[in-house]
């Protein structure tokens, strides 16, 4: 069953992407209006955190196909992109989600040096926002939020930014890239993550101190409970880290997580909710269940070898994987080549209901991830 559903998958997803490609171009897509994808749509312009997501997509089909209108319109949004880089002052802890998936992927496509200075600019950037006192890395400037006090606040989302400090740690040479993010990584350990696998999202620390001081309220329902995209930046981001580090307490913490989700998901039908501890009305985000399938794929190939608990653990993840890829397949994918977007279902938070149940970038980036892994054919990025 996932040999046959994988590579029919497969088929869809070249046949919707090669369309979607010859629409989109260069354009930077958010979520469809009306159907079709419309250029930066979102306030933040080039500086919208998911603006890497369409070129990640395309440096992954080029990789798969080697088609080159995949690659022609990756390198033209990475150049569009590049400009954000001399302005550092503007950039928070998601210079990761905008630099892995353009610059850094580009450069392991095609092993082109400019991009590989792009990703090490960008890591420059998010190295130097890492406070030093309590070892993590700031993820919102002053005012990014309206009427929100963003200081000294570290997110789940920022486990899937550190990979851009490894990676170029890797690339360099230059070992304090990933002193950096292993630092960030131990915070986050002790700070986000609990030992039921769970997560909050955001943890207050004090600057000037480095004591933690509290949890503020994030995208989930309240502080305590447990926002299901949030969970996929933990298990996920662990994932990478113990890939990176081979340090055991990050591969334990992304078992936890993992386990976590899939009972949350199992619960569910194998759909994934806003909020895994929330009052459930019938909302769902399914870029949460891309995130988590792709990242319980990643998880499967990390686990692997290690005899026969290892290869147990690796048939769980796969086959939990699978599980939610075709419920959410069934559900909320749209394959008419027509139209852009695939995977309806989005949720950007669960006190917001705009854009609720929409095809969003970054479920469609995850999906690909995934269906791309399944069937031998991922361009490793993170």
């Amino acid at each position: 069953m996932q040999e046959a559903w994988s590579k029919e998958t497969f088929q869809k997803l070249q046949t919707k992407l090669s369309a979607e490609a010859d629409r989109v171009k260069s354009s930077i897509p958010f979520i469809p209006m009306q159907g079709h994808y419309r250029d930066l749509m979102m306030p933040g312009g080039l500086h919208w955190w998911c603006n890497g997501f369409w070129p990640g997509m395309l440096w992954q089909m080029y990789s798969a196909t080697g088609e080159e209108k995949y690659r022609r319109f990756a390198e033209e949004v990475d150049a569009r992109l590049a400009p954000l880089l001399e302005e550092p002052e503007k950039m928070d802890h998601d210079v990761g989600f905008l630099f892995i998936l353009s610059s850094l992927a580009e450069y392991k496509a095609t092993g082109n040096e400019t991009a590989k200075e792009r990703a090490v600019r960008a890591a420059d950037i998010l190295a130097g926002r890492f406070n030093e006192k309590g070892d993590y890395i700031e993820a919102w400037n002053p005012g990014t939020i309206p009427g929100t006090d963003t200081t000294g606040m570290m997110i789940a989302d920022c486990m899937m930014n550190l990979s851009l400090l490894y990676n170029v740690s890797e690339i360099t040479g230059d070992a304090h890239y990933a002193e950096i993010a292993t630092r960030h990584a131990d915070t986050a350990l002790r700070v986000l993550a609990r030992q039921d696998g769970s997560a909050a999202h955001i943890g207050r620390m004090d600057p000037e101190t480095g004591e933690f001081k509290e949890y503020p309220a994030g995208q989930g329902y309240d502080p305590e409970s447990s926002w299901s995209r949030g969970q996929s930046w933990i298990l996920y981001g662990f994932t990478n880290a113990y890939l990176h580090t081979g340090r055991k307490e990050y591969l334990e913490a992304a078992k936890r997580t993992a386990n976590y989700c899939i009972a949350a998901v199992a619960a569910f039908d194998w759909l994934p909710v806003v909020d895994f501890r929330a009052p459930q009305d019938g909302r769902y985000d399914s870029t949460a269940g891309m995130a988590i399938a792709s990242g319980l794929l990643e998880l499967a190939g990390a686990v692997e070898g290690a005899g026969d608990l290892g290869q147990y653990d690796k048939d769980v993840y796969e086959r939990a994987a699978l599980k939610i890829l075709m419920a959410c397949d069934e559900k909320f994918d749209r394959w008419d080549p027509e139209t852009d977007g695939i995977v309806s279902g989005g949720s950007l938070r669960y006190h917001d209901d705009r854009m609720a149940g929409a095809s969003i970038i970054y479920g469609d980036y995850y999906l690909t991830e995934a269906v791309l892994k399944l069937n031998g054919k991922y361009l490793s990025v993170w």
